[in-house]
C-alpha cells in the first residue's frame, strides 16, 4: 500500500448506516473531531430507510463490499485472482490460514471472507491512504479485517462488544486477537473473558466504554411524583437476550396488584410474533404499546414521558448475551430510574440499591418487586436518579471516553 501524507483509518464495519448502532456512528463522528480521516467499508448496505442525525455529520468515505457469493461472483474472483497474481506469497498465506479455518468449523462464510477481503484489498485500497484496518465486532468484520492485513500488509485491530464474542467459535476468536495489533472491548467483563479466553498476554486487550453523548441526553425531564397510570418504559431489540417475557411477566403481577401501568416498547427484531403473541395471552394489550423501531428524537420525547425504565438481559440459549445497553446509559442521563436485571457487564453501571434496582434474570415477580419501588418510594427514587447521572456523567461521557481510544490509534501510527 502507498504510505498517504496523512495516514487514513479504514474501518470495516457489518452494515453502514444502522439505527441499532448509534454508538458505532457516534464513535466515528467523535475520531472525526478530533483530526482523524476515516474511510468505511460496509458488507452490507442500510437496511431501515432513516438514520440518526450524527450520522448525517459523518464526512468518512463509505464503499460497500460485495454481500453475497453469488451475486458478484465474477467481480469476486477477478479481484481475487487478480491480487494472488501479484502478491502471491501473501495470498498462499490469507488461503492458508482460510483453510485452517474453515476446517474447524465447516462454514462456507470464511471462504466469503477471504474473498471479500481480496476485493477490498485489490479493488477499494489502493490509493485510498488507509493504513490501518479496525473492525467493529469480532465475527465477520474481523474475519475480513484479518484476511485484508494479511493480503496487504496493513495491521489490523477489532472492537468486540456482545454477541460477536459469546456465538464466536473461541478457537476461531483467540486466533484473530493472537493476530491483530490491539483489541477494544467495551465492558472489564468481555475484557476479563477475552484474557481468559487468549492464553496470552501478546495482543493488548483495552476496555473502552462506549458511553453516550451527554449534551444530548442532557435535558432533564420534569420530576414529579409518579401517578398512575405509571408510564413504565422499554427500549430493545426482540431478542432473547434482551429477556422482554420478564418484563411483560413482571407487568402482569403488577396490574394484578391492582396497579394502572402504561408500557411502551420501542424496538423491532426476530421474535416479534413471539412477543406480540406473548402481550396478548398474558391480557396486555390495553396496557403494552409497540411503536418499533424509531429515530432518536421520538425516542427521547418517550424518556421525558416516562416514569420507570426496565429491561430483563438475559444469557440467551446460543451463549448471545449484552454487554452494558446504552439505553441503560441514556435512561439514568435522562433523569429515568432503572430497573435491570443481573447480567453480564450491566452491574458495572447499575450498581443496586444505589444507582438502579437490579435482580436476577428470569425473575418476573422480583422484578415487579424493584418496579413498584421505584415507583412509590420517593426517598429511594430521588436518590437513585441523582446517583445514576453522577455515574453517568464521570464515567460514560463518549467525549471524555473517545480521547482513550484516540491514543490507541495514535500509538498504531494513525
Amino acid at each position: 500500500m502507498n504510505a498517504p501524507e496523512r495516514p487514513i483509518l479504514g474501518m470495516i464495519l457489518k452494515g453502514y448506516p444502522r439505527i441499532s448502532e448509534t454508538f458505532i456512528s457516534n464513535e466515528i463522528l467523535l475520531l472525526e473531531k478530533l483530526g482523524f480521516s476515516i474511510h468505511l467499508f460496509s458488507m452490507r448496505h442500510p437496511r431501515e430507510t432513516f438514520c440518526h442525525e450524527s450520522v448525517k455529520q459523518i464526512r468518512a468515505a463509505v464503499s460497500y463490499l460485495p454481500e453475497s457469493i453469488l451475486a458478484h461472483l465474477p467481480s469476486l474472483l477477478y479481484h481475487n485472482l487478480l491480487l494472488a497474481g501479484k502478491r502471491p506469497g501473501a495470498y498462499a498465506m490469507a488461503l492458508k490460514t482460510a483453510l485452517r479455518r474453515f476446517l474447524r468449523t465447516l462454514k462456507p462464510a470464511t471462504i466469503k471472507h477471504l474473498l471479500q477481503a481480496g476485493y477490498l484489498v485489490r479493488h477499494l485500497l489502493p490509493d485510498s491512504g488507509v493504513a490501518h484496518v479496525h473492525a467493529h465486532f469480532a465475527h465477520s468484520p474481523t474475519s475480513v479485517a484479518m484476511f485484508a492485513s494479511q493480503l496487504s500488509g496493513l495491521p489490523f485491530s477489532f472492537t468486540a462488544h456482545a454477541k460477536d464474542i459469546y456465538t464466536s467459535d473461541p478457537r476461531q476468536l483467540r486466533e484473530k486477537i493472537a493476530l491483530a495489533r490491539f483489541v477494544v472491548t467495551c465492558t472489564e467483563y468481555n475484557r476479563r473473558h477475552l484474557m481468559r479466553l487468549c492464553r496470552s498476554k501478546i495482543t493488548p486487550i483495552h476496555r473502552i466504554y462506549h458511553g453516550i453523548d451527554m449534551d444530548l441526553f442532557s435535558i432533564k425531564k420534569r420530576e414529579r411524583n409518579p401517578a398512575q397510570p405509571y408510564q413504565v418504559f422499554t427500549v430493545a431489540r426482540m431478542t432473547a437476550k434482551k429477556g422482554l417475557p420478564t418484563v411483560y411477566r413482571a407487568i402482569r403481577h403488577l396490574c394484578d396488584q391492582g396497579l394502572s401501568i402504561q408500557h411502551t416498547l420501542i424496538g423491532d427484531g426476530d421474535d416479534r410474533e413471539r412477543i406480540l403473541s406473548l402481550i396478548k395471552e398474558l391480557r396486555l394489550n390495553r396496557v403494552a404499546r409497540w411503536f418499533g423501531t424509531q429515530p432518536h428524537h421520538v425516542v427521547l420525547e418517550h424518556y421525558r414521558q416516562a416514569d420507570l425504565f426496565v429491561l430483563g438481559c438475559e444469557v440467551a440459549p446460543n451463549g448471545d448475551r449484552d454487554g452494558i445497553p446504552n439505553v441503560l446509559l441514556e435512561s439514568m442521563a435522562m433523569g429515568v430510574p432503572v430497573v435491570a436485571t443481573r447480567v453480564s457487564a450491566i452491574p458495572e453501571l447499575v450498581e443496586d440499591e444505589k444507582t438502579g434496582l437490579l435482580v436476577p434474570p428470569h425473575h418476573p415477580k422480583e422484578m415487579a418487586q424493584a418496579m413498584l419501588r421505584l415507583l412509590t418510594e420517593k426517598d429511594l427514587r430521588v436518590q437513585v436518579i441523582s446517583d445514576a447521572r453522577e455515574r453517568v456523567i464521570r464515567e460514560f461521557d463518549n467525549k471524555a471516553l473517545i480521547r482513550d481510544l484516540a491514543a490507541l490509534y495514535r500509538k498504531a501510527g494513525i
